[in-house]
Parts: structure tokens; sequence; C-alpha cells
């Protein structure tokens, strides 16, 4: 309960444009941003990446942010952004791996130009990877209940139409598992999270407990038979480490190797572990967001656990106005 209450606080400060302007104009906040963002032009996510890289052997996965848009303007700087950040990765030499919202896109102003956007980013990155191999693809975070049937559907035209994407499945959905199963015989790429959206128990596992025992389930599907003779694709993303290590020990029980699948983590949560893992051979993304609008996406990451409080306490302490822009 206090969980819930906890992040439903979190998640209306973070659609708060109030709150996001004033926070984002104080100078002691600015060491969230600097904690969760890379920074905020796709050059600088892309130096942030190289440098994870090179040092640790980590791979990236880009965010620009700016969710739950609802302005024509703002949308077309999203999709601007996102595209600009697909080509640069183009010219890197690294995976050219983006991560996008639904909501980011236009799916708030009228669902059609969200799809039809998602296909015009699809289709600058299937370009961009052209005889590359590798990991590459679009992948659809997937976001608040009210979005998770229309990701599913939209992921599932751009696949059936040949674009390289992927999706994110939630492991407090209660429907988690059926979907799950679908896209297995789909032979999809699929991130499973544990979401950070609050959700009533008609739809949601409401607790820790709930939540990692299903969990366990959904990696056990991901590393079954069915879904390594479909061609399917296991991303965890997690930070728990007995979920780690369920999750190899699966892997290893099923055949399946490391590198033929993935762990992905947050930029600024527990980057020792992701080091951990990949000094273990294990293939490690982390999820990498830049943008000016970095508080509606550092809000929800301090809303994931009450403990955080603290963190957010100790930012807000001393709070100063930064100059204009």
């Amino acid at each position: 309960m206090v969980r819930r209450l906890w992040q439903t606080a979190m998640i209306g400060l973070a659609r708060s444009p109030r709150v996001t302007s004033f926070m984002q104009r104080t100078r002691s906040t600015s060491t969230l941003a600097r904690r969760f963002v890379a920074g905020k032009t796709p050059s600088e996510a892309i130096d942030r990446a190289l440098h994870l890289l090179q040092k640790d052997g980590i791979r990236s996965s880009l965010f620009y942010m700016g969710e739950y848009v609802d302005r024509p303007d703002l949308v077309r700087e999203n999709v601007e952004a996102i595209t600009e950040a697909v080509r640069a990765l183009g010219r890197s030499g690294l995976d050219i791996h983006v991560s996008i919202d639904p909501t980011q896109i236009g799916h708030q102003i009228k669902p059609e130009l969200a799809q039809e956007n998602a296909r015009r980013i699809a289709a600058v990155l299937q370009d961009q990877i052209g005889d590359r191999t590798g990991v590459h693809c679009l992948m659809l975070d997937m976001e608040d209940t009210s979005v998770t049937a229309p990701t599913i559907a939209l992921h599932n035209a751009l696949q059936d139409d040949g674009y390289p994407v992927a999706l994110t499945l939630q492991a407090y959905l209660r429907r988690t598992m059926a979907d799950l199963t679908a896209q297995i015989a789909r032979g999809s790429r699929v991130r499973l999270v544990k979401g950070a959206f609050a959700a009533g128990p008609d739809v949601a596992f409401t607790s820790r407990a709930e939540i990692k025992r299903n969990s366990r389930a959904l990696i056990d599907l991901m590393f079954s038979s069915a879904a390594r003779d479909s061609g399917f694709y296991p991303i965890i993303a997690t930070h728990d480490t007995r979920l780690h290590d369920y999750a190899i020990e699966r892997a290893r029980q099923s055949g399946w190797a490391a590198g033929e699948y993935e762990f992905e983590m947050l930029l600024g949560v527990r980057g020792d572990v992701a080091q951990a893992l990949a000094r273990r051979g294990e293939r490690v993304r982390l999820y990498v967001p830049f943008g000016r609008d970095w508080w509606p996406y550092a809000v929800r990451r301090i809303g994931e656990n009450p403990a955080n409080a603290v963190l957010l306490a100790r930012s807000l302490l001393g709070t100063r106005r930064l100059p204009p822009a």
C-alpha cells in the first residue's frame, strides 16, 4: 500500500508541468540529472555510450526524454531528436538501439500519429543498419496500463512489416503471461521489466513477493524450448541480483549461451552490478536517457522504491534557482 501511494505521488510529480519547470531550474536537483541522465544532446549520449562500451564492455539503449506529450510541436521535436540519435548511432559504430514511448511520439494526440511516427523512426533505423550485424532495434517502452494494448499492437504491426523492433512487457501485470506467450510464438525480442506504474489488484500484482514470483515464472517461459525454437530473444531488465542468477541458471539449464540473451539496467542505478555481470561474460545493456526534460524521468526512477525518498530529500535540501537558459 505504501509503495503504491509513493509511486502514485511520484508519477503525479512527474506529470506536473509546473513542478517540472521549477525542478529543472533548481541547482540542487541537478545531482539527480547527472546521476540518471547522459546529457542534453545525442552527441553527449553517444559519448557516454562509447565510454560504457570501451570501459566495461556494456552496451546502451538511447532514450530521448519527453513522455506524455500532447502538443504537436513537442511531438515533432521528439521525433526529430530520436531520428537524429539513430543517425548518430549509425555513424558511431555502436549498436543502433533506441527506446521510444508511444506517448512521446503522438499517442495522446492521436494513436494514428504515433503509428506514423514510429514507422518513420523504424525506417530510418533500418536504413542505418544496412548490412551490419549485431543487436539493433527500435525498442518500444511500456507505459501505464491505458497504453499496454496499443503498444503491443504497434509492435506487432511494425514487426509484421519487417522492421527491427522489440517490445517491453511488465512483470507486475496479470496479463503479461499471456502477452509473453504470444510474443514467443512470434519469435519476438522482449524486454521484461518489473513495471514502474501504479495499478489496482484487478489488473496487477501489488506485493513485492507476488511480482517476484511472476518474474520468475516469466523468466522460465522466456528460456523455454518453445522460445528457443521460435528465435525469441530474451532481455531481462532488472537490478535484482537474485533474478540475474535465476535467469542465468535457467538459461544454462535450457541450453542458452551467454550472448544469446541480455540483461538491461538503468544508467545511474547499481552500476557495480552491471559491471559485475559484464565481467562474468554476460551481455549487458544500459538504458541511457538524454534530453532537456529530465525531471519526469528522474522522479519516476525515485518513485520505483519508497526507500529512494532519502535521495529525493537530499537533492531538494538547499534548493536554489538556476539562471534562465
